[in-house]
């Protein structure tokens, strides 16, 4: 899939570029799996990123209009999973 992934004007390159790696890694969860190790440290760094609750759920949404991919059922299923499980959604 070509889509943009949301992010905001204001962010350095290097949060760009983490901000991209969630999504990413919300993208392997559906594709193919995705260690819960893996991607927990991503939403961390995206947490880093956008510690608002409300950005945080603008952007996700944003992200699943364009993808068809739920960052926050896949946030969910990775906390309630075993910390060495893989998450496939």
């Amino acid at each position: 899939m070509e889509y943009q992934y949301p992010m905001e004007s204001d962010w350095s390159t290097e949060e760009i570029i983490d901000a991209i790696a969630f999504f990413q890694a919300v993208e392997k969860a559906y594709e193919k799996g995705i260690q819960r190790e893996d991607f927990m440290a991503a939403y961390r760094r995206f947490k880093e990123i956008v510690p608002g609750k409300a950005q945080e759920r603008n952007l996700c949404n944003d992200f699943e209009e364009i993808s068809g991919y739920s960052s926050y059922r896949t946030v969910q299923m990775a906390k309630k999973a075993d910390e060495s499980s893989k998450i496939k959604m």
